[in-house]
């Protein structure tokens, strides 16, 4: 991992970080991190609500964990999907990419 500082974007306005560093963000706030970046989300003095929104996302390659998480958990679907994710298609369709 680099040691060397990364430039972010809150709310549109770009800020240098040096590696390590912490950021808040107040209520309402967003960032934009580069891809690419080992990063964590957590709540300082209180229970908050953190999304994490990405450009289309395949889960079997574009998630890189610096700790093992356990990410796909066993489910036993009782209903056909609404909306496809990228691993699903090879399932649904038979010229899919597998």
């Amino acid at each position: 991992m680099a040691d060397s500082a990364v430039t972010v974007s809150i709310d549109g306005v770009k800020r240098v970080v040096k590696a390590g560093d912490h950021v808040q963000l107040a209520p309402g706030e967003s960032i934009t991190l580069p891809p690419r970046l080992y990063h964590k989300f957590w709540g300082v003095q209180e229970r908050v609500l953190a999304g994490e929104v990405s450009l289309v996302n395949d889960d079997e390659s574009d998630n890189r964990f610096y700790e093992p998480v356990g990410h796909f958990p066993e489910i036993e679907e009782d209903e056909p999907p609404l909306h496809l994710l990228v691993t699903d298609y090879p399932k649904f369709y038979k010229y899919a990419k597998q």
